[in-house]
């Protein structure tokens, strides 16, 4: 896996670094950039995967932790009522840039993979790794759903223990996923 220092010390740019450079960031109007790693080796593509990865990593601890707090989304559920939503709300919408940046520049390469680059076997991967994110994401937010104390009931432990199993077992599939991309990647068909 890409460490936050080696996804720094890349060539290769981060996806806020590529919308950035293009201006596309925030204008859904604009046409889509062109795409900077269209003739990159597929070594340089995988790369690639791995660090959008550790954006994806950096962004869910930032939905945690925040400069001002320690845990972000428990420290706005014991914040109130009332609750100090503008500060998550924000927190949120920055997550949530990132993950799309990310998102659109997975099925930017998944499309490469499939199509002119003829790798199918990676481009199911890559596939089956932003289907793995959506759970997780989706699972995360359930999680941060249930710890609402309005929300919570001695019923729910069950189910929260079950959507944390969830989330564990898919943080280990994505982690196969990059492994078997990584390997497959070395010898591509």
């Amino acid at each position: 896996m890409i460490t936050a220092e080696a996804a720094v010390e890349s060539p290769i740019p981060t996806a806020a670094e590529a919308e950035a450079a293009t201006g596309a960031r925030g204008s859904p109007e604009l046409e889509e950039p062109a795409w900077p790693w269209k003739d990159a080796p597929i070594r340089a593509l995988v790369q690639r995967i791995h660090q959008l990865q550790a954006e994806r990593a950096q962004a869910f601890r930032r939905l945690e932790e925040t400069p001002t707090c320690r845990r972000g989304h428990r420290q706005y559920l014991h914040s109130g009522p009332p609750y100090d939503f503008p500060r998550y709300r924000s927190k949120v919408h920055e997550v949530t840039q990132v993950f799309a940046a990310a998102s659109r520049e997975v099925l930017a390469v998944e499309a490469e993979l499939a199509g002119p680059r003829a790798q199918p076997l990676l481009a199911g991967h890559v596939r089956n790794l932003q289907q793995l994110e959506q759970t997780r994401l989706a699972t995360v937010a359930l999680l941060q759903l249930m710890e609402a104390p309005e929300l919570t009931r001695k019923e729910d432990t069950l189910q929260r223990h079950q959507l944390k199993m969830k989330l564990i077992k898919t943080m280990e599939a994505i982690s196969e996923v990059l492994q078997d991309l990584r390997f497959d990647a070395e010898f591509p068909e």
